[in-house]
């Protein structure tokens, strides 16, 4: 069984305060398991997700022309 982290942990690993983790798992922003009163985050879900927020830059199809 994957070993779940916590709230703290997770604040650590993305550099963000645990009122933000709260936020985001509050809006269902951020995959999260409730036991009880609990709240849990797999970390191969956190992987996924973070992987899925990644962008890669923009793709504009309109160049300004100060660069042509």
């Amino acid at each position: 069984m994957e070993k779940l982290l916590t709230v703290p942990q997770v604040s650590e690993l993305f550099s963000v305060s645990q009122s933000l983790v709260y936020k985001w798992v509050h809006y269902d922003l951020i995959p999260h398991v409730k036991i009880g009163t609990l709240v849990r985050f797999r970390e191969s879900e956190l992987d996924r997700w973070l992987k899925n927020k990644t962008h890669r830059g923009r793709l504009s199809y309109k160049i300004p022309l100060a660069i042509l």
